[in-house]
């Protein structure tokens, strides 16, 4: 059996990443095919296996500014020859699952998202205030373009399986698909609790407009209680403009630093809504606990109090500085009720063993259903 794993860009290790590492090793000899590889920017297991590129590889400056060719990304995978696959895998949040299969092969994505880009975050990404009137006039007609290919191009997938049950409400909702569920893995074995307590609170997030740590700066400003960001992205500077020196930016960590950031903070902040979101689950893996906005995919990993499962964290309802304020209030009261062995038992579940095993598992069980109809 021939095997193509597909996956948008490959140019640095993100949660995508981590569940395409794990495809990688459920299948060694597949050829794994993208729009472009940045190389030396994977793991060690991504970059040994056969990988294929588009069009986009070779486009100017690429490598820094590939997203502004986004409305050619539909013809570069179109592009791509898969005549050859008798199973296509795709690791899809922006065109890889527009791969297309010959008429006898099986074709699974693993769906991330429908592509944000164009659907839930259009306003984000392309707003007035975000890029101007007269180029915005521009990308509204692109973006049209590309809704329609997304939408239209989700016919060439047998099997969606979506990353968490909100994401299946965005398929189900833009592609008119069902889809089944497989949560993406946190490596538990890369985390663990401390006995050290330290007196900060933290984020880790890209800096970008729709993870609104913009209200979280101004709450910590508000509350003068230390505030740890971990990460960058294009709304640094302003988010540094606005925060009071209780709120330090950090940019990105190693590996070794972030373990440690995340085993002896208070507890983490998550004001973002997330299509799953893997790093409350670190925190977890941590023995820490959670304050996170309550929507979006927070509301599958975090456990609030009052329930039958012990609690991982607390919920604020409106991404406000006013709601994150009361809700880190009402953590400071209820701080001692959260159990770092309860903590790691949660976020276990979630485990990347467990997620390798699930995706096995279902592949093998599709297949087998497609070849007995054959």
């Amino acid at each position: 059996m021939r095997v193509a794993i597909v996956h948008d860009w490959l140019t640095g290790m993100r949660g995508g990443e981590r569940c395409l590492e794990v495809f990688c090793e459920l299948f060694p000899d597949a050829d794994l095919v993208t729009l472009l590889h940045v190389k030396g920017r994977m793991s060690p297991t991504i970059e040994r296996m056969n990988i294929r590129t588009s069009f986009v590889q070779w486009l100017p400056f690429a490598e820094s500014k590939y997203r502004n060719y986004l409305p050619f990304f539909p013809r570069a995978i179109e592009s791509l020859d898969f005549s050859g696959y008798d199973f296509i895998l795709s690791s899809s949040h922006c065109v890889a699952k527009g791969a297309t299969p010959r008429s006898d092969a099986l074709h699974v994505c693993y769906c991330y998202t429908p592509m944000r880009y164009v659907w839930d975050l259009y306003d984000e990404y392309f707003g007035p205030d975000r890029v101007g009137w007269l180029k915005g006039k521009i990308i509204a007609r692109c973006a049209k373009r590309l809704r329609a290919w997304d939408a239209a191009s989700s016919e060439r997938v047998h099997h969606f399986v979506a990353i968490s049950r909100h994401v299946a409400e965005r398929i189900k909702r833009h592609y008119g698909r069902e889809s089944d569920v497989i949560c993406p893995p946190v490596d538990c074995a890369m985390f663990a609790p401390s006995e050290r307590q330290g007196d900060y609170f933290l984020i880790v997030s890209a800096l970008a407009p729709y993870k609104r740590v913009d209200p979280a700066v101004e709450a910590f400003n508000r509350l003068g209680l230390k505030l740890k960001i971990v990460g960058a992205g294009p709304e640094a500077e302003r988010l540094k403009a606005l925060a009071e020196p209780n709120v330090e930016f950090l940019g990105w960590q190693s590996d070794e630093a972030l373990r440690g950031f995340y085993a002896e903070c208070r507890a983490l902040i998550f004001p973002g809504e997330e299509d799953f979101g893997i790093t409350p689950l670190e925190a977890m893996a941590s023995g820490r606990p959670v304050i996170a906005y309550g929507k979006g995919g927070a509301l599958e990993t975090v456990v609030a109090p009052g329930g039958l499962e012990p609690p991982t964290g607390l919920f604020f309802r409106e991404q406000t500085a006013d709601a994150l304020v009361e809700a880190v209030r009402q953590f400071e009261r209820l701080e001692g009720a959260f159990s770092k062995a309860d903590l790691r038992a949660h976020a276990l579940k979630f485990d990347r063993p467990i997620f390798k095993q699930k995706v096995d598992e279902y592949v093998k069980q599709r297949l087998a259903e497609r070849q007995a109809r054959r």
